[in-house]
């Protein structure tokens, strides 16, 4: 799992990276929110799930957040803080985290609320492997690959992927794929027809059988 902690406190920071990382995820760090924000878009929303604190410098926990729903809303947060009061879990989850935890926590209890909010927000229950052709998702693992060649997608292209493959062959519509990936809020109509670009170069690039199809004024299906 691709992770990216936003802690202000190096050395709770650095515990926070040395532990999640025993457990093969890979752990990108900052300690503030600005720089937060620099590198989630250098990377490009190839983040899994976000560990942010509240009280950062240059940009306070909340403000980032709101600033990353705005752009990526299915991207998983889970806040990490020391503010135990109502009022601030309340507005943690209106803008839309995924958990609260409240420091201290054990770093165990941590790592299990990220597989837990992981396993929530991706995946959706059902058949670990799906397949389509030679096409080959694991739902727990996040892995794909095609003629047994490992491929990356961002964690919206492979969730819409994922979504497409359940519904194989059957064609899904752009408002139901919109809604399944954004709820009642999507962003400006480019944005899945870029994430349909990238799910095309990836499986479809470098192979001779297409398995992405558009279904012009409809939506979208996956088929062998």
């Amino acid at each position: 799992m691709n992770l990216l902690v936003v802690e202000d406190d190096i050395d709770i920071l650095n515990n926070i990276t040395e532990y999640l990382e025993l457990y093969k995820h890979i752990v990108d760090r900052a300690s503030d929110g600005v720089q937060a924000l620099n590198l989630i878009e250098q990377h490009k929303q190839n983040y899994d799930l976000l560990l942010i604190d509240l009280n950062l410098p240059r940009l306070d926990g909340f403000e980032l957040v709101k600033k990353i729903k705005r752009t990526m809303p299915t991207l998983p947060v889970i806040i990490i803080t020391a503010r135990d009061h109502l009022d601030d879990k309340l507005k943690g989850f209106e803008l839309g985290v995924d958990d609260y935890l409240i420091k201290p926590f054990a770093l165990a209890e941590l790592n299990a609320r990220v597989q837990a909010v992981w396993n929530r927000c991706y995946n959706l229950g059902g058949l670990q492997l799906i397949q389509v052709s030679d096409l080959v998702l694991n739902r727990e693992s996040r892995e794909l690959s095609r003629a047994g060649k490992s491929l990356k997608l961002s964690p919206i292209a492979l969730l819409a992927l994922e979504i497409l493959m359940l519904a194989s062959p059957n064609v899904v519509t752009r408002k139901k794929l919109e809604q399944q990936l954004w709820q009642d809020n999507p962003p400006d109509s480019d944005s899945l027809r870029a994430h349909i670009f990238q799910i095309r170069q990836v499986i479809d690039k470098s192979f001779d059988k297409p398995l992405l199809h558009t279904i012009h004024s409809v939506g979208y299906k996956i088929s062998g």
